[in-house]
């Protein structure tokens, strides 16, 4: 990478132009966690939370989310994504959330998806902060893509 594309000439932000770009089949996937204490899953697992099904919320709020995101991050494309899945994966002391986004277009997934996880942990959040305040969102990170100009992306703690 010799220079940044979202600066013009005279370092002024401006949104890239992907029009001479081939469609492809793009798909990112992203992974994020919320850490809990174990009397909190317990009541996340069993549905007996004051809000209701917490993890139901939270995988809505992922899919809007990643629908969302050129409204929320500045310069990202709006896209048409073709599927969205979210995976929620119950782990000692904490809950990880799985985003993987597809589309076929000229440029890449990987907003979508990280943006889709970050939405869902804080919906989690929201739906259980009542009943533990502490509760902590952390490691968001890209955990692999494919498609584009650039190639394949595979994170060294992508486990699968």
């Amino acid at each position: 990478m010799n220079k940044l594309t979202h600066l013009d000439a005279t370092g002024a932000a401006h949104m890239v132009d992907v029009s001479d770009k081939a469609i492809s089949v793009r798909e990112a996937q992203a992974w994020g966690k919320i850490e809990l204490s174990e009397a909190t899953l317990d009541l996340l697992y069993s549905g007996s939370l004051p809000k209701g099904d917490a993890l139901a919320v939270a995988r809505i709020a992922a899919i809007q989310g990643v629908k969302k995101t050129p409204d929320l991050i500045p310069l990202c494309h709006p896209l048409m994504i073709t599927k969205v899945s979210v995976e929620f994966e119950r782990q000692s002391g904490a809950v990880g959330l799985a985003v993987s986004v597809r589309c076929s277009g000229q440029t890449g997934v990987e907003m979508e998806a990280l943006t889709g996880v970050s939405v869902g942990l804080l919906a989690l959040y929201d739906m259980v902060k009542g009943v533990q305040k502490d509760a902590r969102i952390s490691a968001i990170e890209l955990r692999r893509k494919t498609g584009g100009k650039s190639g394949d992306y595979r994170a060294a703690t992508d486990k699968d």
